[in-house]
């Protein structure tokens, strides 16, 4: 009997009436699909609340299970937040503190141990951690970022990862990626195991570029402003002012789609053009300054976000929709989330890194028949992506090592409320000034109430919110003698998290290269491969 199975059964007395189902099927280890889009805010899913968007497709797994809505990141920026996944640990831990390091395959990661365990794994789409996969049964991933059009991917062959190979691809990503998943589902997997399959989007990561069915959606719809968007940075300290991710200056012509992506086939061109060129000539002839330039680079951008989260969302669909017709739905833990949250113009930004609320909280939405109440929703537990590789162990029934330094989150899925689980969150970003838009190095810690920041590539720049007061963070109160108390509770809570996940005082410089690295290459050509998205 499975640690899950005698938890199951020793609590049926005490838990809702919904969950008694999975004690039946408790024998049977659930399969686990972990769904995952690049830079995808809640902002952007209408079961949160968007007046921007619908997407049936995630708002269906929000009403057959759970909505998370404090899931916070450790450090907000696409390949720390997936070794994070992997490992369970933060990123002076897995090694991985911003992008441009390669992730060092060698070490513990959730996918061997469920291996061990006797899952079947597998990795489809976007990998972004500079090494070859370990861990998986088959992985089949895009190159680095990956084109949104036509993209090569890297996958084995069934045999060492130092074989795996290029496949040209033509088509949309989003798709491709999708189909790739569903045939593995269907022809690929071993129906005698229980699987774990990561199915992974590249969208709607920058820069935004949507597929030919969604090209001219939003077209004749204005998209809502957010309240922040001509924030003038005012009440904070000088890093939100110094950014460069601004709508107003830092999107650039092949952001707005002033300029049309190089890889398209001639067929897409056409498309593209037809789509893109009118629009692009009214713009010129507008002429627009201040204000109402800014307000149409933001419905420029927001659009095809947006028509990019709508292929991601139309696709998810078909999976579930499978699901339910191989009768794998009832005995499949279903997980959505992104690697960060994202600014869709909140203070005027785009892209991510801040401990700001847009961009540490992400989204997870979480179905798991038999066991999740239907529709529920956790507004106070504070969760994370630490969190992740202890669930999806636990869900295997595998032991949860030592040294991950989050907690599982099943207990949270049967609608339990752990005594000891975690009040206060430690937040710590690395790559810095210099690097890409110019976000200094941080660190901070929340409550959920309360939030404090260290910009410390500053110095003593330090930033102390009323999350209740003033949800937009727009003024901080760290010099505020009113609020004196709760910085001085903070500021102790920082350096207790610090202590507790042996943060080092010095940032690690780098990262830990792999004892034998396996750099994410095709070793041998292959025949191109055309597949229709």
């Amino acid at each position: 009997m499975t640690k899950t199975t005698q938890t199951l059964i020793l609590s049926a007395l005490t838990i809702p009436t919904f969950a008694l189902t999975a004690v039946a099927a408790s024998a049977e280890r659930p399969n686990i699909l972990f769904i995952f889009a690049d830079d995808h805010c809640t902002q952007a899913i209408s079961a949160y609340g968007s007046n921007r968007i619908q997407t049936p497709g995630l708002d269906r797994i929000a009403k057959e299970g759970k909505m998370f809505w404090k899931c916070y990141v450790t450090n907000g920026i696409c390949g720390p937040s997936r070794a994070t996944i992997q490992t369970g640990k933060y990123s002076h831990k897995n090694g991985f503190l911003s992008n441009g390091n390669q992730f060092d395959g060698s070490q513990q990661t959730f996918p061997k141990l469920l291996q061990a365990g006797g899952y079947q794994t597998a990795v489809i789409g976007k990998w972004h951690l500079g090494t070859t996969p370990q861990g998986f049964d088959y992985f089949d991933v895009l190159k680095g970022q990956g084109p949104y059009y036509n993209p090569p991917m890297l996958t084995d062959v069934g045999a060492a990862p130092s074989e795996a190979i290029n496949v040209s691809h033509t088509g949309y990503t989003t798709h491709i990626i999708t189909n790739k998943a569903l045939t593995w589902l269907k022809e690929e997997r071993d129906e005698e195991k229980p699987f774990m399959l990561m199915y992974q989007h590249k969208a709607p990561h920058r820069n935004w570029q949507p597929g030919p069915k969604y090209l001219t959606m939003y077209d004749d719809v204005e998209i809502p402003q957010p309240e922040t968007l001509f924030d003038d940075y005012e009440g904070r300290t000088q890093g939100a002012a110094k950014q460069t991710m601004s709508i107003e200056f830092s999107l650039s012509a092949t952001d707005l789609k002033l300029k049309a992506p190089n890889n398209l086939t001639p067929e897409q061109r056409a498309t593209w053009d037809a789509a893109y060129d009118p629009k692009n000539a009214e713009f010129e002839k507008a002429n627009l300054k201040g204000k109402e330039l800014i307000k149409w680079k933001y419905q420029r951008y927001v659009k095809d976000y947006l028509r990019c989260v709508k292929a991601v969302d139309d696709d998810i669909v078909k999976v579930l929709d499978y699901l339910d017709e191989a009768g794998l739905a009832e005995n499949t833990v279903v997980i959505y989330s992104s690697d960060q949250g994202w600014y869709l113009g909140e203070h005027g930004w785009f892209d991510k890194r801040w401990m700001y609320e847009e961009s540490l909280v992400t989204p997870l939405i979480v179905r798991w028949p038999g066991v999740i109440e239907p529709g529920s929703h956790d507004r106070d537990h504070i969760t994370s992506n630490l969190d992740f590789a202890q669930t999806f162990l636990d869900l295997a029934g595998a032991e949860q090592p030592a040294d991950m330094q989050g907690a599982s989150l099943v207990p949270l899925f049967r609608g339990e409320s752990p005594k000891d689980w975690r009040t206060t969150f430690y937040y710590h970003y690395y790559e810095g000034l210099g690097r890409a838009h110019n976000v200094p190095a941080h660190y901070g810690v929340t409550d959920g109430k309360h939030k404090l920041i260290h910009m410390y590539q500053y110095g003593a720049d330090w930033e102390l919110f009323d999350l209740e007061r003033d949800p937009n963070e727009l003024k901080s109160e760290y010099d505020n003698p009113e609020y004196s108390a709760k910085r001085k509770q903070l500021e102790a809570e920082i350096t207790r998290l610090r202590a507790l996940y042996e943060v080092p005082d010095k940032d690690p410089v780098g990262t830990k290269k792999p004892k034998s690295p396996k750099k994410l290459k095709g070793k041998k050509p292959a025949e191109e491969k055309k597949e229709a998205a």
